[in-house]
């Protein structure tokens, strides 16, 4: 495993206990705007960890080799946004078919744009 690896583990494992400590200690009400912002981050880096991890099992079981490491992470950082995207509509309440499709193709033009770019 780099050095990168080890950072983004680091990283989210360190968010994921930050995460389920705010959950269990604090409520939205009392914790106000910046816990809000470093919810957000958490759920943000928890969610690229996951991603980072995800798709480079994909593509080493997919397409049997490895991805370099820069392309890795933005493919990684543009799927770690959905979570982030999904609370946002649900606050709104507008979790339907309409919303999650441009979600879709929201994150399938960016990942292509990151294919082709790169």
């Amino acid at each position: 495993m780099n050095k990168h690896n080890r950072i983004v583990t680091s990283v989210s494992i360190i968010g994921l206990a930050a995460l389920i400590l705010m959950l269990n200690f604090t409520s939205p009400t009392e914790i106000g705007p910046f816990g809000v912002l470093l919810f957000f981050t958490t759920v943000y880096l928890v969610s690229f960890g996951l991603m980072t991890f995800l798709i480079h099992s994909f593509f080493r079981v997919a397409f049997k080799k490895q991805v370099n490491g820069s392309k890795l992470y933005l493919y990684a950082a543009i799927m770690a946004f959905v979570p982030i995207m999904l609370m946002m509509a649900r606050s709104f309440g507008a979790i339907n078919l309409w919303t999650i499709s441009l979600i879709i193709l929201f994150v399938f033009l960016a990942e292509f744009l990151v294919y082709k770019k790169t």
